[in-house]
């Protein structure tokens, strides 16, 4: 494999191709080589490692992941960065440049076995791409994501201070904050700071595939209003009231509580009470 070299300023690569970076697409490039480096450490990335990297700009993770993996899938859904990535990326045989939105790519067509994700994500698109990845029929054994701390926070939340992000990630996934990134590690630098996610999936799925959309339709309509209790906002099931108050009786929840305070294992044990 190449050898590494000194990774070019953002804002000169960009210019030399006569581009700017895209606040549409949420495009702020982390410079930071130690950081780069950090991130592939913590995915444990290894030559037995295929791995799918989200939305690769211009090439410097790219780069830091084709030194360690056997092979790296970098999909890029802006046009304008195919050549720069090209050019940056031609000393690795084992890199494959696709240009799709991510959102519309099936992995099982990417890979054959396991692979791992990484990329730096954009806040806009985060639960969606998290959404995409952890209910493939071909999950990533490992999905290492910098987003918005803010948004990372929210993941790793506990009972208390749960969302339908948190349960939807740590339904599929053990989810554990790595490591904050000062907005000034990026460019152009954005107005918060980030975070460094590893998700690791579930070898045993917590529920049949089957029963997956009605155990998130309960979820869902239970943070509809949140400030709701939930024996008020799950009425919307459309279950008579006797049912839902013998499923609060089995599992031992009570109606008054919020969404918010429920773990994954409640909601589980609530759905299969409604069953």
């Amino acid at each position: 494999m190449a050898n590494e070299t000194l990774m070019e300023h953002p804002k000169k690569t960009l210019g030399r191709y006569g581009l700017t970076a895209k606040k549409s697409l949420g495009q702020n490039f982390i410079y930071d080589e130690q950081i780069l480096d950090r991130i592939v450490t913590v995915a444990d990335v290894s030559e037995d490692d295929q791995i799918l990297e989200i939305g690769p700009g211009l090439g410097s993770l790219t780069r830091h992941l084709a030194q360690k993996a056997g092979r790296v899938v970098a999909v890029e859904i802006d046009d304008r960065f195919l050549a720069i990535l090209e050019h940056q990326l031609s000393p690795y045989q084992h890199v494959e440049i696709v240009h799709a939105d991510i959102l519309e790519s099936d992995p099982a067509n990417l890979f054959k076995g396991q692979y791992k994700a990484v990329g730096n994500v954009p806040y806009y698109i985060t639960g969606a791409i998290l959404r995409h990845l952890l209910t493939a029929e071909l999950k990533p054994e490992v999905v290492v994501v910098t987003v918005q701390q803010e948004v990372a926070e929210r993941i790793v939340a506990l009972p208390g201070k749960m969302s339908l992000l948190a349960v939807m990630v740590q339904f599929y996934a053990q989810a554990d904050l790595l490591f904050k990134i000062k907005a000034g590690a990026f460019w152009p630098k954005p107005t918060i700071d980030s975070a460094v996610l590893r998700m690791v999936t579930r070898g045993n799925p917590l529920l049949p595939r089957q029963q997956e959309d009605e155990f998130f339709r309960l979820v869902r309509v239970g943070f509809s209003q949140k400030r709701k209790q939930l024996q008020k906002n799950l009425r919307a099931l459309g279950l008579p009231r006797s049912r839902l108050e013998q499923a609060f009786l089995l599992t031992g929840i009570e109606g008054q509580r919020r969404a918010q305070t429920l773990g994954v294992d409640e909601w589980r044990a609530l759905h299969a009470a409604l069953l």
